[in-house]
């Protein structure tokens, strides 16, 4: 599908889906309970409902009616996935899952897409093989799956492996910990993405388990066997899925309302309010109404909106992505907007996503008259407010309309497509295979339409 833009305003109140990161925890918890768990408000997106179908796999039911899912855990019934299990488009569901297969005796096998088929596999085959397991994968010579793993694993030993790679395996190592008796032990030597850590803790915890996380992150541990109890839970609402309105209406001559926010603190990502707000974006962050109100350009509290690096340290941002790397797609796409030079950095592990989105982010925005440079583990945006301080039209902003890839990467897509929303009036970007957005964001273009968003499908003559 490719998707054309046209210069928007924003105005109304808008809700974004439920979290991923959450959506996918519950339910693989709730399948290893006993009992029924009812899930509200899950996000039906493409990579919850790949764990949603592995579930009967390993002996859990499950059935989604709009807003509700219900799974029937598997308890003490739980078992070995019984065919292979493909996980589709989910690096999630391939990292916690595959750690918690490897509780069990006997082989299983996971697999994906062509994108899955790229993403490495190593570190998780090293972090098994230390447990115990004979893991591998199917291909000699490679570090992407097919992987292969042969269980049962012990918590009799400590692990150590880096972090570096994803914070999501260990993050299954964690749940699979639960099936293990005695204290698992994991030691990182560099820990990256770290909220989605505690995260994970925090879900342990709340279905009984023990769990310590040294203050640095460095040290883990786990204490099991935990029989879980069924348990109801809501998501919250996506931090991921709200940057894209949030950057779109700073952006644009815009007021809108983003609502049910979460306020938790267990999604790292809303760090970026303060990422933006440091550069005088207009938003007022209501916790107790669970609010966000975005104001851009001629709509914002003064009238200009102007976007800018100039009272920070040197003249410069600097914004360390580690804990929150998947948020380098919308602060890109923001900072071509921003008067003054943006840094992102720490960001290795974004190479090893749905696409490399350092590489792909500096392909695509240069076809918009970006000016960027990329290094192995950051990306510089020279930006340019649309602005003057004064309001007028600056005219060094020289960004233009030109067709995109997405290479079916949900949040690549979505950022340029934004993008586009806020390019002069004989400007568009024609955004390619853009369907990738129901990876996590189902109906994007539908949902930001209702705030007044002019996206249109293209169809082939």
């Amino acid at each position: 599908m490719k998707i054309s833009t046209e210069q928007s305003e924003l105005s109304g109140e808008v809700s974004v889906p439920g979290s991923k990161s959450h959506t996918i925890r519950a339910l693989l918890l709730a399948a290893m309970s006993d009992g029924v768990c009812k899930i509200s408000n899950p996000l039906p997106s493409e990579d919850c409902l790949s764990t949603f179908k592995a579930l009967p796999l390993i002996g859990a039911q499950a059935d989604a009616k709009p807003k509700l899912w219900t799974v029937y855990g598997a308890g003490e019934n739980l078992h070995l996935p019984n065919d292979v299990v493909n996980v589709g488009n989910s690096g999630s569901l391939l990292y916690f899952l595959s750690p918690i297969a490897a509780t069990f005796s006997g082989w299983s096998v996971f697999t994906g897409d062509a994108s899955i088929r790229k993403r490495p596999v190593h570190h998780v085959v090293d972090a098994l093989s230390q447990l115990g397991a004979n893991a591998c994968t199917s291909v000699p010579g490679t570090s992407t799956c097919p992987l292969l793993i042969q269980g049962p694993i012990s918590a009799k030993n400590k692990i150590t492996t880096s972090g570096t790679v994803s914070s999501q395996y260990i993050s299954g190592l964690m749940m699979a910990a639960l099936l293990l008796k005695g204290t698992l032990q994991i030691e990182l030597t560099d820990p990256k993405e770290t909220p989605y850590l505690t995260m994970t803790q925090k879900w342990l915890e709340s279905v009984g388990a023990r769990v310590h996380i040294s203050a640095d992150f460095k040290h883990i541990e786990v204490e099991g066997p935990v029989k879980i109890k069924a348990f109801d839970t809501t998501i919250p609402s996506d931090w991921e899925a709200v940057a894209f309105p949030l950057v779109a209406a700073l952006i644009t001559n815009s007021d809108i309302t983003i609502k049910d926010i979460d306020g938790s603190g267990t999604q790292g990502d809303d760090a970026i309010v303060g990422v933006l707000t440091s550069l005088g974006a207009d938003i007022v962050w209501d916790k107790e109404a669970k609010t966000l109100r975005v104001r851009g350009l001629k709509k914002s509290s003064n009238g200009i909106g102007r976007l800018s690096t100039e009272n920070l340290p040197g003249k410069e941002l600097h914004v360390n992505l580690s804990g929150y790397p998947d948020a380098i797609c919308a602060v890109a796409a923001i900072a071509c907007f921003t008067e003054g030079t943006v840094y992102i950095e720490d960001i290795s592990v974004c190479r090893r996503k749905e696409t490399d989105r350092i590489k792909v982010l500096h392909e695509e925005l240069a076809k918009l008259g970006a000016v960027t440079e990329e290094g192995e583990d950051y990306f510089v945006i020279h930006g340019h407010s649309p602005v003057r301080v004064d309001g007028s039209a600056n005219p060094e902003f020289s960004l233009h309309g030109a067709s995109v890839e997405s290479y079916k990467d949900h949040r690549v897509a979505m950022a340029l497509a934004c993008m586009g929303l806020a390019l002069g009036k004989k400007e568009k970007i024609v955004v390619n295979d853009a369907e990738c957005c129901a990876v996590s964001f189902p109906d994007f273009f539908k949902v930001m339409g209702g705030i007044g968003a002019k996206f249109y499908e293209e169809h082939a003559e």
